[in-house]
């Protein structure tokens, strides 16, 4: 079969997995379930179809992989945009105990029940470890946000520390990834092992430094040079978005960790909202092509496979996050204010998937099959039954003051 119809295929499949991914997100959004669950199950019924029926060949998956990782960019972008770096960094002395006591216990718990429990390899169970430490802002905060709770000291304690935990993922995704070759074996010496990671984190350092000096310096004088000759604006901020995540992947991190800082370096100016909704649907287009990515990534064999991993690893999510952010709110919030902070970072999507997406690919010394399928599952177990819980106990006011009380105290969100 020619390339030239098997790409025009490709892009006909595009074109309607777009259609369907929309449709599905309104039906889901209507069952109050998030709309990831079903773009995942279409990309594996698109793995199914293809597989069976030989529905894409070579130049067909080609497109599709580019649409995921296009995907990743307007993901992690968006995710960028909407961190308030600046208020995180006044809010680090208040959230900076629970953060990395959270950061510590989620990581250490999926390490040990990868590793130990389960019986996976080293690098593997790094991975689980650090795709654990992420949480997904998105969900929880449209519940707090429903239930007029995010105002409150503790929403906004929660806020603070999940987008904390979020930025430290997406470092420590970048870092685990450059030295992850050295670690395959499990046996590399730990001399050249810390030099690979001493040198991962000057560029990080170093890439970081960058981004801060094109928000500080570049970023508000191009976007304002840009409306002054009556440019579109929407082009030069994907444009840069684009280029600051291939510039990441060539330093040997991932386009998503660009696509996040540059993200952030837009995060700054005063316009972001105008930015947000000008980039909003390029986001809306691409974005569910990740986890579509993330669902044909599956190998349909090893569904059965997955299940006890799954299980075991979607316990293990739920006990570092209640353990690890809820524990050290006890004093603080009360048992109430603990697990509604603890259930609240339960949720695994966005980021999660991403560290298990850019570690499959590498084979299955990095992310087998059936820890890459049970890891999907987490995902989509917490992020369906995590909300349920905290949309009962934000009703409940379970670790809340009463509505009155919040008036009167006021919002302190960032």
């Amino acid at each position: 079969m020619a390339p030239a119809f098997e790409i025009s295929r490709a892009v006909l499949l595009v074109g309607a997995a777009a259609i369907i991914a929309l449709a599905v997100a309104a039906g889901l959004r209507w069952l109050r379930l998030p709309p990831l669950v079903g773009y995942v199950a279409l990309g594996f019924l698109i793995r199914v179809l293809a597989d069976r029926f030989q529905l894409l060949g070579e130049p067909g998956w080609t497109v599709l992989d580019f649409m995921a990782r296009a995907g990743i960019v307007a993901l992690m972008f968006r995710i960028g945009l909407e961190s308030k770096l600046k208020v995180l960094v006044s809010q680090l002395r208040g959230a900076s105990v629970v953060w990395a006591a959270d950061v510590i216990v989620s990581a250490g718990i999926g390490f040990a029940v990868a590793r130990y429990l389960l019986g996976f390899e080293l690098v593997p169970s790094l991975v689980v470890g650090t795709a654990l430490t992420a949480t997904s802002v998105g969900i929880p905060s449209r519940l707090w946000e429903q239930h007029d709770a995010l105002g409150s000291p503790a929403g906004a304690h929660y806020l603070d520390v999940a987008e904390l935990d979020d930025i430290s993922a997406v470092v420590s995704m970048g870092i685990l990834f450059a030295v992850l070759p050295d670690l395959r074996t499990g046996e590399a010496a730990a001399g050249p092992i810390l030099t690979l990671l001493g040198w991962s984190l000057v560029k990080l350092v170093l890439f970081g430094a960058a981004c801060l000096g094109f928000a500080l310096f570049v970023e508000e004088r191009l976007t304002r040079l840009t409306r002054r000759v009556g440019a579109p604006e929407a082009p030069l901020v994907i444009g840069v978005a684009f280029a600051v995540a291939a510039a990441a992947a060539l330093l040997g991190f991932s386009e998503a960790i660009g696509a996040f800082f540059a993200g952030l370096a837009f995060s700054r100016d005063p316009r972001r909202s105008e930015l947000d909704a000008l980039t909003g649907p390029l986001h809306d287009l691409l974005a569910p092509f990740f986890f579509i990515g993330v669902g044909t990534a599956i190998p349909p064999g090893s569904v059965g496979a997955a299940l006890v991993p799954g299980v075991v690893l979607f316990a293990a999510a739920v006990v570092g996050k209640l353990a690890g952010a809820g524990g050290p709110n006890l004093r603080r919030l009360g048992v109430g204010g603990a697990l509604l902070i603890g259930t609240s970072m339960v949720p695994r999507a966005e980021i999660a998937m991403v560290v298990m997406e850019r570690a499959r690919p590498l084979g299955d010394w990095a992310a087998p099959a059936d820890l890459f399928s049970g890891m999907v599952m987490v995902s989509l177990l917490t992020s369906t039954l995590a909300p349920v819980v905290l949309d009962r106990l934000l009703a409940a006011r379970v670790g809340l003051p009463s509505p009155s009380s919040d008036d009167q105290r006021g919002s302190t969100s960032p």
